[in-house]
């Protein structure tokens, strides 16, 4: 076999793997972590901010503790809003919950059904005529 005749058998061999690639990167799932709609979120950005440091200037964290009876989430005060379960590694496992604090000024959410593992907690909640904006990653086992 002459030096042509490799030059051709390794041209071909390089493009058929540059074709593979191709076809897989075609084939594989969208990124979890990839946003379709960075740019409203890049609009609201300031106002998402402002929320989250009026948590910080009223000192209104929440507790957040896991438990093996659910997720128990306590305010300072009583509060109504939402609760975002993100899942980073999974968009279609994402949850939204409507909350209402009981008289303890706490809140349940049962984890029977949830995926065990990583999540970020999305809570934004109105208490005192003030809307609150809290991002913690939690861990669920």
């Amino acid at each position: 076999m002459n030096w042509g005749t490799k030059l051709v058998i390794g041209m071909a061999t390089f493009m058929t793997f540059i074709i593979v690639l191709a076809v897989c990167m075609f084939r594989s799932k969208t990124d979890a972590l990839v946003d379709t709609d960075y740019y409203e979120k890049g609009l609201n950005y300031n106002a998402d901010y402002k929320l989250k440091e009026q948590v910080k200037a009223d000192h209104a964290a929440p507790a957040i503790y896991v438990g093996d009876d659910g997720l128990w989430i306590t305010f300072q005060k009583p509060a109504t809003g939402k609760i975002r379960m993100v899942r980073n590694s999974d968009k279609r496992m994402d949850q939204s919950i409507s909350m209402g604090t009981d008289s303890l000024n706490r809140v349940n959410i049962p984890l029977p059904g949830v995926a065990k593992g990583q999540w970020k907690l999305i809570i934004n909640w109105l208490s005192d005529e003030k809307n609150y904006l809290y991002e913690q990653e939690v861990m669920i086992r």
